[in-house]
């Protein structure tokens, strides 16, 4: 992404700016625009502060969500999430969610000296702290990873508890659960095969059961956010054909970066160089079966098919897969407003 998309994606007035980054539709058309964090390679890493972005974003809109897609927050001390992230939701009036992530790029923890091993217990405490830092006075901790005492957060939080938080899950069964043992949102992205898909169900299963359990004592319902590809022709044939090349292209970047996996031995990332095989093994049909590809008829089929199947409310559109011009993914976006939006069921 040229630093020219930055500028164009945060000046043009709604809807396009609301449409041009990212729209995320839910059973209630909330919408959101949500930004990722990466490094160093065009895997991401042209997004380096979604709360950088999201504040200009803020700056420029009025109602629209934000959401970080995620923090990685291994790389972050709790207090600097803590202060930045309510530093946004003060800017935008209250409109801020904080999805978090563990990170899982070799090279990106190597140029951090963060260990990939004792990731997930560095990611699961940097959370938890993070959350206490918004909801309390006077916090202390002591972690192998962190400590301070008597510590208030500054700015306060606008939103009550705290902005809505939540937990994104690729592979491990054991953050879908956490996710849902601590009552967060559950954030996910389709699996790069379509025979992958039955496990994603499952792991989302996990995390519902997980968190209707916990909501016994604590309340609220699970939410399941998905990150996927979008794309919308006048035919299905229309559609596939504008979609492929640049499926292709952006899984090949994937697949450039997570390259490193293969070289990457810790317990806590045991499954992970399976991303990779799973990338190198993808067909054409995998491509379009893991994404929203077709007509505005057969992607309302798709929508409702994953909706029921992987219990779905909020539909993230990643629009910018395969270096699209920003007319392509505005007109696409647009269609989807026009011609998707009026057909779906409440």
């Amino acid at each position: 992404m040229p630093s020219r998309s930055f500028s164009v994606s945060v000046t043009t007035p709604p809807p396009a700016v609301t449409m041009g980054i990212g729209l995320a539709w839910t059973t209630s058309t909330i919408v959101y625009v949500k930004m990722v964090e990466h490094y160093l390679h065009e895997y991401g890493g042209y997004s380096p502060d979604p709360l950088t972005f999201l504040a200009a974003v803020a700056a420029r809109t009025q109602s629209i969500r934000l959401m970080t897609g995620g923090i990685q927050a291994s790389f972050h001390h709790p207090v600097q999430i803590a202060a930045q992230a309510a530093q946004v939701d003060v800017l935008s009036h209250g409109r801020l969610d904080v999805g978090f992530a563990r990170a899982f790029l070799p090279y990106e923890f190597d140029t951090f000296g963060v260990p990939m091993e004792g990731s997930r217990q560095r990611y699961r405490e940097t959370v938890e702290a993070v959350l206490r830092l918004w909801t309390e006075k006077g916090v202390s901790e002591s972690s192998e990873f962190f400590q301070y005492s008597g510590v208030n957060s500054l700015p306060s939080v606008v939103q009550t508890p705290h902005p809505p938080t939540w937990a994104a899950g690729l592979m491990s069964p054991e953050t879908f659960s956490w996710a849902g043992d601590r009552g967060l949102n559950l954030l996910m992205a389709s699996p790069p095969r379509a025979a992958e898909l039955p496990k994603a169900r499952e792991n989302v299963e996990l995390y519902t059961s997980c968190f209707q359990e916990a909501a016994r004592e604590t309340g609220g319902s699970p939410r399941v956010a998905m990150s996927i590809p979008l794309m919308i022709g006048e035919t299905d044939t229309d559609a596939v054909d504008r979609a492929l090349p640049r499926l292709r292209a952006h899984w090949q970047v994937f697949g450039e970066a997570a390259e490193s996996l293969l070289h990457t031995h810790s317990s806590d990332y045991a499954k992970y160089p399976q991303i990779v095989k799973s990338i190198k093994e993808m067909t054409d049909d995998d491509l379009i079966e893991t994404a929203i590809v077709g007509s505005p008829e057969t992607v309302t089929e798709r929508i409702v098919e994953f909706r029921r199947a992987l219990s779905v409310d909020t539909f993230l559109w990643h629009i910018d897969y395969g270096g699209q011009a920003f007319n392509d993914m505005a007109g696409n976006l647009r269609r989807f407003r026009e011609q998707v939006l009026p057909r779906l069921p409440e």
